[in-house]
């Protein structure tokens, strides 16, 4: 720990890396919040738990995407959120937009020709769409022909949801995708 961080006696590792994640402008590896605590990372992410459990219950939660932290405010906040922001109206999502965001999520990364494969139809405004509420982004490039974009959900995307990772996605029961798939089943 830099000596700074040890002349701050009442300071835990959860503090230190409370307020270095409310200074940041965006999400961080732990790499980067140990080599700013010129710690090591497996302290840090232990930190980061011992974080975590600290804001259960507050206003403000411990967000993790694609290797990288961030702090942001508790999902079950949002529509007290929304409404001081005026975000409310603005903050709906079509059923194109959602069945295109469930691909994503589900898929990742995945182009949109692969989305318009599975919809049945052309994804394109409801890509672009969803790319200008920050809710998608670019991760890349596909090795196929043309090397279509590859695309990925962002961190808005989990804070949209009130979720703080990919992995609290609900399970997709793909049995009964199948069954939907052949036009057995109505949903």
């Amino acid at each position: 720990m830099s000596e700074e961080a040890q002349n701050l006696p009442e300071a835990s590792l959860a503090a230190l890396l409370e307020g270095l994640l409310f200074a940041a402008s965006e999400a961080l590896t732990p790499a980067q919040l140990a080599a700013a605590l010129e710690m090591n990372v497996s302290e840090v992410e232990k930190g980061l738990a011992d974080l975590e459990q600290d804001l259960r219950g507050r206003g403000i939660c411990l967000q993790r995407h694609l290797g990288r932290v961030q702090l942001t405010s508790a999902p079950e906040i949002a529509e007290v959120i929304e409404r001081l922001l005026g975000l409310e109206a603005t903050s709906r999502l079509s059923r194109a937009a959602l069945e295109a965001l469930a691909i994503i999520a589900y898929q990742q990364p995945v182009t949109r020709p692969q989305v318009d494969a599975i919809r049945g139809v052309n994804s394109d405004g409801v890509m672009k769409s969803l790319l200008s509420k920050g809710l998608l982004q670019e991760v890349g490039r596909s090795e196929g022909a043309g090397r279509p974009i590859l695309y990925g959900t962002t961190p808005d995307f989990l804070q949209h949801f009130g979720l703080s990772s990919l992995t609290e996605l609900p399970l997709l029961d793909l049995e009964k995708v199948a069954v939907q798939d052949a036009g057995l089943l109505k949903s």
